[in-house]
């Protein structure tokens, strides 16, 4: 796959990734990604389960192809759902390799998102998929993420979490099909692995003519241009970018270090936003003396900037 950026003076290699396929014994991959990981100062998260791995990684260009070549030998792992980027300082932390019942929450556990996924349709087949008046089109993200971005025509759930879309979809998802008439419905989600459970959940459903957005809104934002393109707003990454834009270029939220939302431009004039510390969406739920806390955990973290030095703390969510 080529980078949507070249590495100039970017040092510092992003890969994001996923597929499902068998894993049998998760507790032994994740302590040999873990140590391919730590051998070359790799940072990101790793998620391991029955069902596959999800993840993002950052390091060298070497050290990630390090991983990757660990990934691709295992079996069911020769070929993943990759995407580069480059940036000049580590956007993680800490390196975690974990494993989790599912690499992606549903709370449908006999779900085979490997061989029962929807039909895949390629970013530039997709414009003319959702401008279909025949189409359904389902947003499958949190309700955060579609408030600053989305296709055109898209429906949103606007749940809280992955694990509330089965239960939305059957209180009013299956209605919204029954009503419009759709002659099928076209899925789409941030890189594309919830699209491949949700799919797979609305097939076992009893609804067969199911499409989703193959490599998600990245593919789709780093494969379209802009002029062309149905997608309006910024999409929301879960890294240090917070948003990005077509051409995956940075997009202009900043988190909430409170809540972990994005801030807009507009969020960040209001006087209830206090950066590091809260915003307008959280700012009721945080007290003085939490706020307190928030307000010298970010003045750690600039101190720690200057020197060049980085700051392992969390914010909480309280």
């Amino acid at each position: 796959m080529t980078d949507h950026l070249t590495s100039s003076d970017q040092a510092v290699r992003v890969a994001a990734l996923y597929r499902f396929a068998l894993v049998a014994d998760p507790e032994a991959v994740r302590q040999t990604l873990q140590a391919v990981c730590d051998a070359g100062q790799v940072r990101g998260t790793l998620l391991v389960a029955p069902e596959g791995l999800n993840g993002t990684i950052a390091g060298s260009e070497a050290a990630i192809a390090a991983v990757l070549s660990a990934i691709h030998a295992l079996p069911g792992f020769e070929t993943l759902e990759l995407k580069y980027a480059w940036t000049d300082a580590l956007p993680f932390h800490r390196m975690k390799v974990r494993v989790k019942r599912e690499i992606v929450t549903m709370g449908q556990p006999d779900l085979d998102p490997a061989n029962q996924a929807g039909v895949y349709v390629s970013p530039t087949d997709w414009n003319a998929l959702i401008a279909d008046p025949e189409t359904l089109v389902i947003d499958t993200r949190n309700d955060y993420e579609g408030e600053i971005g989305a296709f055109e025509r898209a429906v949103q759930p606007n749940t809280r979490s992955f694990r509330d879309f089965p239960d939305w979809f059957r209180s009013e998802g299956r209605a919204l099909i029954e009503q419009t008439g759709a002659k099928r419905v076209a899925m789409y989600c941030t890189g594309g692995i919830r699209c491949e459970k949700s799919t797979a959940f609305l097939k076992a459903e009893g609804v067969e003519n199911v499409h989703h957005l193959e490599g998600g809104i990245l593919r789709y934002l780093e494969t379209v241009d802009e002029d062309q393109s149905l997608w309006r707003g910024s999409c929301f990454v879960f890294d240090e970018r917070v948003s990005v834009g077509h051409g995956l270029s940075q997009g202009p939220h900043s988190l909430c270090r409170g809540c972990r939302l994005p801030v807009d431009e507009a969020g960040r004039a209001s006087p209830h936003y206090v950066e590091g510390v809260c915003c307008e969406r959280c700012y009721d739920a945080r007290d003085a003396v939490k706020r307190q806390r928030y307000a010298e955990r970010h003045r750690q973290m600039e101190m720690a900037r200057e020197r060049g030095e980085t700051h392992l703390g969390k914010a909480q969510r309280d």
